[in-house]
């Protein structure tokens, strides 16, 4: 699915919001996650979890109501790849590998499909929910010494779980299109087809488990005293 029909896509989910929302009992969540991380370009042009990684993420979030929150996240992942593995033949029959550190920091904008909570029977409030998101954000990568930086668009699809009122368990696989040749360091155009902002770049996947816990909580009572 192009980048644009996302942007489309959660632009509807938002507009449309407000019709099924409830306040949510806590303003806050903090946490992180830890899985696995996977990419796909010059050095993988296959399964993008081929040559898994590990990833890291540590996260903030501001829970608007019980469908929608403003997710930032600050990560770190190992990505690797070897073009043995590859179905294409490189000029000269030569083979390439790489490996790199990749810090990134993201903001993403998540919808649940369901009101999302505990609570009174009468609120409906589910306590497991699917969710998608959709944010923009920005990485540098470290390989063999040098470092590129990249702005990205990442896309996620996962699940919440209440374990207790305040502890939140989740399990998402989120998918990024950089906008940029160099999550590989110098492995970019190695059939010299030249890369652009949006041609020949590279893309990167995670499938996290995380834990995060909420806290600010509203007052569902409070009477304004002038």
């Amino acid at each position: 699915m192009k980048i644009r029909y996302l942007i489309l896509l959660m632009s509807l989910i938002v507009a449309s919001n407000g019709l099924f929302a409830q306040e949510a009992l806590y303003k806050w969540d903090c946490g992180g996650s830890i899985g696995i991380s996977g990419y796909n370009g010059e050095a993988n042009d296959g399964f993008i979890f081929r040559s898994p990684g590990f990833s890291l993420d540590l996260s903030g979030r501001y829970n608007f109501n019980t469908r929608l929150a403003l997710n930032t996240e600050i990560g770190f992942m190992t990505l690797s790849g070897n073009t043995e593995n590859n179905e294409n033949v490189y000029p000269e029959f030569r083979d390439y590998h790489y490996t790199s550190n990749v810090y990134r920091l993201d903001v993403v904008g998540e919808f649940n499909f369901f009101p999302y909570g505990i609570g009174e029977t009468y609120k409906r409030l589910k306590k497991w929910t699917p969710f998608i998101g959709l944010g923009i954000g920005g990485l540098m990568s470290a390989v063999d010494s040098k470092v590129y930086g990249a702005f990205q668009i990442p896309f996620r699809l996962g699940v919440k779980m209440k374990l207790k009122e305040r502890l939140n368990m989740n399990v998402a696989l989120s998918v990024a299109k950089v906008f940029d040749d160099h999550l590989d360091g110098e492995l970019a155009d190695l059939y010299s087809i030249k890369s652009s902002f949006f041609k020949n770049t590279d893309w990167y996947a995670t499938l996290t488990v995380g834990l995060t816990y909420e806290f600010g909580e509203r007052c569902p009572t409070c009477h304004r005293v002038n």
